[in-house]
């Protein structure tokens, strides 16, 4: 089996360029998941939003999990648990309004980092997805255009913490599926392991290291890309030791009415490929995608289809 792909962008500026490209494209190609160091996000900052969030959990989060877990009697469990996850979360919408105010019991402190943390991750993700369109043949910002809408992209962030779990083998930290929407961002713990993705049949562990991002491709990628790049199944395996698991994963996706179509041109340069994916308005697959959040996604793909309408492409139909 292949290394986990991570990738230094230390020198994406530099003569290093192509083969920093080369090493991206091939894990979106391969692993629709990548681990990036040197990104530009200071090593101290994420060591900041880190004990801001754990200390946010044992202040604020801690206890109402445990009383939930009581009130359903999950450490006596016998049989699978399909209907949760064991784990403990809230969220934070950035763009296109910030609701970081509207979050309850964060400190000043907790706020005003999250908020600078959310403009790191989003010129990040903005990077990334033109690192993309240049490996895909497509002009910059094409990507970032498809997602604008009329307001704007989509972008917000779940804090997640996955304490020890008793019965890790009946319940997931996290139930295994692939992400609805554009770039996904995640600050994950490095000291606890547990996320892990679904590669040639096998389940993978993505490797926990000390200030990286993991990168994985959401779903409206593999549309846009027309399958070239996919959106991977994922999921999160509970520990029954340690202090559990931190995990800040951040969405960059398009805008709720976003049209989201196989890019014109990747199609032009594989005349022989024909449009396998449908032509859909974002918000329409988002109410798709959430009752089926953790079912397969090829059905979802060909419901759209079924559905699929005459929307107006707008001014980046030949970009």
């Amino acid at each position: 089996m292949e290394n986990f792909p991570v990738i230094s962008l230390e020198n994406i500026n530099g003569a290093e360029r192509a083969a920093i490209l080369e090493k991206i494209n091939e894990a979106c190609e391969k692993w629709g998941f990548f681990e990036l160091v040197n990104h530009g996000i200071e090593p101290e900052f994420m060591d900041t939003v880190e004990r801001l969030t754990k200390a946010h959990y044992r202040k604020c989060m801690e206890q109402r999990f445990k009383e939930l877990v009581a009130s359903r009697a999950l450490e006596g469990i016998q049989t699978e648990v399909n209907d949760m996850d064991w784990e403990s979360t809230f969220y934070v919408r950035h763009l296109p309004q910030s609701t970081i105010n509207e979050v309850p019991d964060l400190d000043e402190e907790y706020r005003k980092v999250m908020k600078e943390f959310a403009l790191k991750l989003e010129k990040l993700a903005e990077e990334l997805l033109d690192l993309l369109c240049e490996n895909l043949g497509l002009e910059k910002g094409y990507l970032k255009k498809v997602f604008h809408g009329e307001n704007g992209p989509t972008f917000g962030t779940k804090v997640s913490n996955y304490p020890p779990c008793p019965k890790p083998d009946l319940i997931k930290g996290l139930r295994a599926h692939t992400d609805a929407g554009g770039i996904i961002l995640l600050f994950q713990d490095d000291k606890v392991s547990g996320l892990q993705l679904l590669k040639d049949g096998q389940w993978i562990d993505v490797p926990p290291l000390r200030h990286s991002i993991v990168v994985n491709l959401g779903d409206q990628i593999e549309v846009i890309t027309n399958g070239k790049y996919k959106s991977v199944e994922h999921r999160v395996i509970s520990q029954t030791d340690g202090e559990g698991r931190m995990s800040l994963a951040s969405f960059y996706n398009p805008g709720s009415d976003a049209v989201i179509y196989p890019a014109p041109a990747l199609l032009e340069k594989e005349a022989e490929k024909k449009q396998v994916y449908p032509k859909f308005v974002f918000e329409d697959y988002m109410k798709l995608y959430v009752p089926l959040k953790f079912q397969a996604k090829e059905p979802r793909f060909e419901a759209m289809k079924a559905v699929e309408t005459n929307v107006n492409l707008g001014p980046i139909a030949t970009a």
